[in-house]
C-alpha cells in the first residue's frame, strides 16, 4: 500500500526492507489474518469465503476450512488479485516493532482498520463543519 507524502516522515528510512522482512520473511507470503498468498488471484465469495487453490478448499475469513457455495453462491464469485501489506496494529506508523507488524491483505487491512477509519472520517465531517461555521455562519435546517 503506498505511504502517503504527507505520512513519509513517519516512517524510518529502512522501511521496505522491514516491510518486505515482515511479508516474506515472518508472513512466508501469506496475510497472517485469513492465509490469502500473496500475488495470487483467488476466488471471492462476498461473505469472505475464498478458494484456496493449494488446499483444493474454500476457506473462511480466518482461513479456516469452509462449506462449498453452493449454486447460487457460485454466481456472485469475484476474481481478486492479493496484495500483503505491513499493518501497523496499533495505528502508529514509527512503532515498528515485530509484534506491532503484521502482514495482512486488502481485505484483513481494511477489516483492521475499520475503526479508524470511521473516526478519521468523524474528524473530518466535524473539521469541514467548523470551517463552514467559521466563514459561512451556522448551518440551517431546510
Amino acid at each position: 500500500m503506498p505511504i502517503r507524502r504527507e505520512s513519509r516522515y513517519h516512517y524510518p528510512i529502512d522501511w521496505p526492507l522491514i516491510s518486505q522482512q515482515v511479508r516474506f520473511g515472518r508472513a512466508q507470503g501469506r496475510c497472517e489474518g485469513c492465509g490469502r498468498p500473496h500475488g495470487r488471484e483467488v476466488r471471492c465469495l462476498p461473505d469472505g469465503r475464498w478458494y484456496d487453490t493449494d488446499g483444493g478448499t474454500w476457506r473462511n475469513h480466518h482461513g479456516q476450512p469452509a462449506a462449498w457455495p453452493d449454486i447460487v453462491e457460485a454466481c456472485s464469485v469475484k476474481r481478486s488479485r492479493v496484495i500483503l501489506a505491513a499493518c501497523h496494529l496499533n495505528h502508529d506508523p514509527t512503532d515498528n516493532r515485530p509484534e506491532n507488524l503484521k502482514a495482512f491483505c486488502q481485505r484483513c487491512h481494511l477489516t483492521h482498520d475499520r475503526e479508524y477509519h470511521r473516526r478519521q472520517y468523524w474528524i473530518t465531517i466535524m473539521l469541514r463543519r467548523a470551517v463552514g461555521d467559521l466563514f459561512l455562519g451556522a448551518y440551517r435546517r431546510w
